[in-house]
């Protein structure tokens, strides 16, 4: 394989990486408003998103320079589109929330 290609793989996989980081950590702040344990269920998917992305950094690298620069480009884009998308929803839901709680 050469490097070229070897590095848009890794951009690839630094795009999912991230998808998967920070979904989860959207999809943690959404239970964790919920939870009977909020603390417990941060901490393990903080504990979880971490592993996962260093886990994946250290496979996808295989020591080489460049392809961790290029994965850690593609995460820092995903969470940049992960903000692009679900900002609306986000201000739907504070907006929301915030009407419940002026409610009498």
């Amino acid at each position: 394989m050469d490097e070229m290609t070897a590095l848009i793989l890794a951009l690839l996989a630094g795009i999912s990486l991230g998808l998967v980081f920070f979904g989860g950590l959207w999809w943690t702040v959404q239970k964790g408003a919920v939870a009977g344990h909020p603390a417990l269920l941060f901490l393990g998917s903080f504990i979880l998103r971490t592993g996962v992305a260093l886990g994946g950094f250290y496979l996808v690298s295989l020591g080489h320079w460049s392809r961790l620069l290029s994965c850690l480009a593609g995460f820092v884009a995903a969470r940049f589109l992960m903000i692009h998308v679900l900002s609306p929803a986000l201000e739907k839901w504070l907006k929301l929330r915030n009407e419940r709680s002026h409610a009498p």
